[in-house]
């Protein structure tokens, strides 16, 4: 045996043979203390592993919970801005129904083409109860839900603006003025209605307003449009013109002196199309001018509001319900 094992022997004093003796450990003992000692090794490291995985985080633990932390924030953050965005996109929802829609007479778009209160609310509720592991999911949604009603909103701006310029053009095709100057309101000599006729002394149908004037005096277009006749039709009105104004107006100028418009020709409101004649069947110079409404006469003394008070259309309208005798 080395000498090394020899000095860390053991000896033990025996008081039966009075002397000191060799102590020999047997191999089980050995085995049994490693054993316990191991155990006691592993179970102080599972604590010690316990306790720092309880209590202490690791620097890849630590980023990911700062991460987790901030990613909190920003979904609360963005949850305020798609509650903002709902709630304008519903005032501006009841806003095109109440107002916009209501303004060109049109049907407002139904709740089945946006996303309706109920579903909304069910949404929010529905949100509430999640975990944190489905809010990302959830809030996806509730954007795709916005944009959709977005997109929706975005075609029924498409169809009002559509319908404003559609207004713009229908008002501009209308006519809307005298088709001559009648500042002083004393050119109506005769109104709509049935009124005699100055060559056969009848009670007749006149289908217009009658307009004296000083031969030569221009003739206004009363709204947009396209010249449909120019010249003589054989039809009483000598020399006449009749403009295609759309929206299922038509006008007509009769007993013209000259004409200055064209067939085909695209004209204005207030552009002189003609100057006062008497021409046809007339019997002085005067203006015959007729409103058609698809294709029926209507009273022009209606189509006055562009350029009268109402004051002013009270005036003409007593001097037009005049019974007396056409100039043609």
């Amino acid at each position: 045996m080395p000498q090394s094992m020899k000095n860390r022997a053991k000896y033990v004093y025996n008081p039966h043979t009075l002397r000191y003796e060799r102590h020999i450990v047997p191999t089980r003992v050995i085995l049994l203390r490693v054993l316990g000692f191991v155990a006691t090794a592993i179970v102080t490291g599972l604590i010690v592993v316990a306790f720092a995985f309880r209590f202490l985080d690791s620097p890849k633990e630590r980023v990911l919970r700062l991460q987790y932390e901030q990613a909190v924030q920003d979904f609360d953050l963005l949850t305020g801005k798609v509650s903002g965005m709902q709630q304008k996109l519903s005032e501006l929802e009841k806003r095109d129904n109440e107002v916009y829609r209501t303004i060109f007479e049109a049907n407002p778009v139904p709740d089945s083409a946006r996303a309706s209160q109920l579903e909304k609310d069910k949404e929010i509720r529905l949100v509430s109860s999640m975990d944190e592991n489905q809010l990302a999911h959830s809030l996806q949604n509730t954007l795709n839900n916005v944009i959709s009603r977005m997109r929706s909103q975005e075609k029924s701006y498409n169809e009002i603006e559509k319908m404003v310029k559609d207004k713009e053009r229908l008002l501009a095709h209308t006519p809307a003025i005298q088709p001559i100057n009648n500042r002083e309101l004393k050119r109506i000599a005769s109104g709509f209605g049935y009124r005699i006729d100055p060559v056969y002394k009848s009670v007749k149908f006149h289908a217009g307003l009658d307009f004296t004037a000083p031969q030569g005096t221009p003739i206004y277009a009363t709204a947009d449009g396209v010249v449909k006749t120019a010249g003589s039709s054989g039809n009483g009105f000598g020399k006449q013109v009749v403009v295609h104004h759309g929206f299922g107006y038509e006008t007509l100028y009769g007993h013209m002196l000259r004409i200055r418009a064209r067939v085909g020709q695209q004209v204005r409101r207030g552009q002189v199309i003609g100057w006062v004649g008497s021409s046809g069947k007339s019997t002085a110079p005067h203006l015959h001018y007729e409103v058609h409404k698809y294709g029926r006469p209507v009273d022009p003394i209606y189509f006055f509001y562009n350029d009268l008070s109402p004051g002013q259309y009270q005036q003409i309208l007593k001097l037009a319900s005049s019974s007396n005798q056409s100039f043609d």
